[in-house]
């Protein structure tokens, strides 16, 4: 697997593109009107970009996010806005996935007795996120709201411990991430 360049600055974007990006949908600029915040809920983005690369569905394609955003302010483009990308249930074809790297629930993501997501988030992290908010929202006019993967996918499943109860699949971004800092920050609207 290739390293990914790392960027000087945080308003910088390094093109890293999916093996299958070509295979995703194309869609028009002016359907995007909402960003999704996750986080990649794994220890790095090496371990983020396996799993991107998997192929997924019978279209040679898998999930992913269209940016991912490290710990260290490195921002990588997987899949080009101008792509449906895999992230968010229902959402895809309106949407732009933005993937903070930060171990989540990792590795037991579904065990009933480790549902907190303890990392924070770094202050190059989200000062990095916040500038590339702010160049999409620029560069999408029609870009007006934002949510976490956690508002809008609130499906619950059965604990990987303890079938009988039931844990929420998915958590991101999580108790951590700075809502405020962020909604300050930049001119979207955080979806309800």
């Amino acid at each position: 697997m290739p390293t990914p360049p790392i960027s000087a600055a945080p308003e910088a974007i390094e093109s890293w593109p999916l093996p299958y990006v070509d295979r995703l949908d194309a869609r028009a600029a002016e359907t995007i009107d909402l960003v999704v915040i996750h986080c990649t809920e794994l220890p790095d983005l090496a371990m983020a970009r396996d799993y991107g690369e998997r192929v997924l569905y019978d279209a040679g394609t898998g999930n992913s996010a269209h940016f991912y955003v490290d710990r260290d302010g490195r921002v990588s483009c997987f899949v080009p806005p101008a792509r449906i990308a895999h992230h968010t249930r229902g959402y895809n074809a309106r949407s732009i996935g933005i993937e903070l790297v930060n171990t989540g629930r990792y590795p037991d993501w579904f065990d009933s007795r480790r549902q907190a997501m303890a990392e924070p988030y770094p202050d190059m992290q989200i000062d990095a996120l916040s500038a590339l908010l702010r160049r999409l929202a620029a560069e999408y006019p029609s870009l007006r709201d934002i949510a976490g993967h956690e508002d809008l996918d609130t499906a619950q499943v059965a604990a990987s411990d303890d079938p009988s109860l039931q844990v929420f699949r998915k958590r991101d971004p999580g108790p951590r991430f700075p809502w405020a800092r962020v909604l300050a920050a930049m001119p979207l609207r955080r979806v309800p």
